[in-house]
């Protein structure tokens, strides 16, 4: 296969990426609650060394102007907004299931006709019900397609068709074991579904088949691909919607959940703050006062952070899956030699 083709046809994302693995894992891999925690360190941290740098008395600041209650009550403010958007957020995930009762059987018959699509592909005659195993099945189908085509391409010699089959095995392989074992919830089955560039392996069976190079058998096997590969894109796309929806519950829920701790101490270093009598002595050279409203502001910053991490993978996932099907929304070089622009 020309060097253009393999290319385009990238295996797993972190080939297709122009980004470090690095920021890849924070914006994607990372459990969110340790993204979050390591933003709030981030931000104690950076607090209480400015108070360093700077070198400004801040129990003196507390005692001739109001610098601590003018934050808390921004945070305050924000904390209330944030709660809100909460709300909104909580709304738009459920108007997604509501609906009249002709609507829902609409909904059902759609889903069992799209069932019956797949089982007759993957030669079955009931698919799992489950998201990972279901997506398994396609996938473990458009592996044995591969076998196939690699037989095809060794009786005929063809170069082409051989690396392409070759690549298209290993990688059914290698997100069959990933999906193998992974609960919906987390995010390790949308992750592996990102893996498999299905788009591209459509683009190029399709590219074989065109060029009218291969045999009766290899032709209608590539046809049978194209299909498997169609059926795919649309079930990666619902169990993507259906990740959004669990992610945004997620979310809401942790923001009302951190919302209730961040507006007491918001509101208690508003009324109380300026008791700076109470807070005496240092801790590790550094005065107790600024630890103290370091970690009141790390904690009115929970829900924000908290928003921040979802919302950065939520885009993420969704930026790399805007398009459907066999258009590659990135700068690559097709298999005539032009280069792309980014869609």
């Amino acid at each position: 296969m020309p060097a253009a083709d393999s290319d385009i046809g990238a295996g797993t994302m972190r080939e297709r990426a122009e980004e470090s693995r690095w920021k890849l894992w924070l914006l994607l891999g990372a459990d969110r609650r340790v993204v979050a925690a390591l933003a709030l360190l981030s931000v104690f941290v950076a607090l209480v060394g400015l108070s360093q740098v700077v070198g400004t008395d801040l129990r003196a600041a507390m005692g001739s102007s109001d610098p601590v209650e003018t934050l808390f009550q921004g945070l305050l403010t924000a904390i209330i907004t944030g709660v809100t958007l909460v709300v909104t957020l909580s709304q738009l995930v459920l108007s997604q299931e509501l609906g009249a009762l002709g609507d829902q059987q609409e909904r059902m018959d759609g889903a069992m006709s799209f069932r019956r699509s797949v089982e007759s592909v993957v030669d079955s005659d009931v698919t799992p019900p489950d998201p990972a195993s279901f997506l398994r099945s396609l996938v473990a189908a458009v592996g044995r397609q591969a076998a196939t085509l690699q037989t095809a391409a060794d009786e005929s010699g063809d170069e082409q068709l051989r690396s392409f089959a070759d690549d298209l095995l290993a990688d059914a392989d290698a997100v069959g074991d990933d999906l193998d074992g992974s609960q919906f919830g987390t995010f390790e089955v949308v992750f592996a579904a990102l893996n498999f560039n299905y788009a591209s392996k459509i683009y190029e069976a399709r590219r074989l088949r065109a060029a009218d190079a291969t045999g009766d058998d290899a032709g209608e096997t590539l046809d049978d691909l194209v299909e498997t590969l169609s059926l795919f894109g649309p079930a990666r796309e619902h169990i993507k919607t259906l990740y959004f929806q669990w992610e945004l519950i997620e979310l809401s829920r942790a923001i009302a959940y951190a919302a209730v701790p961040a507006l007491i101490v918001s509101a208690g270093m508003i009324l109380y703050g300026g008791q700076t009598a109470v807070v005496q002595g240092s801790v590790l050279g550094v005065d107790s006062v600024v630890w103290l409203v370091s970690a009141a502001t790390t904690v009115a910053l929970v829900p924000f952070v908290v928003l921040l991490a979802y919302v950065l993978r939520i885009v993420t996932v969704a930026k790399r899956t805007l398009s459907i099907g066999p258009l590659v929304l990135r700068d690559t070089v097709h298999s005539g030699g032009d280069e792309s622009e980014d869609a």
